[in-house]
């Protein structure tokens, strides 16, 4: 990737993982961006176009009988997970709220035993 000078490749990206068919003829790619969602769109279509020098720089690392034709896909899992995160904490955070501004159950009771 890093040999890769094109501007619309965000520095941030990553590729998270990569299924080869078992006849190692095709592969996809999936491409992740730390940024917004226009940035990884950039990305993805900016490796699209360089999928040819991709390929050349492939073959020239790994000795294999064909290189693959890879597809470049837009992965969101990491930025779906930090979102999921935030909610969580968010949750966590206004749970403890509620619970600082309850009046507690003990000094509510008058003698604390049922007749």
């Amino acid at each position: 990737m890093r040999e890769l000078k094109d501007p619309r490749i965000d520095p941030m990206t990553s590729v998270t993982k990569v299924e080869v068919a078992p006849d190692l003829k095709t592969c996809r790619a999936y491409i992740s961006v730390l940024g917004s969602q226009e940035s990884l769109d950039d990305t993805v279509r900016a490796l699209k176009q360089a999928e040819g020098f991709v390929r050349h720089m492939l073959a020239t690392t790994v000795n294999l009988r064909n290189t693959p034709t890879i597809n470049f896909i837009p992965d969101t899992s990491i930025a779906y997970g930090v979102d999921m995160t935030h909610r969580i904490d968010e949750v966590i955070a206004e749970d403890e709220r509620k619970r600082a501004q309850a009046p507690s159950e003990d000094s509510s009771e008058e003698g604390g035993q049922l007749q």
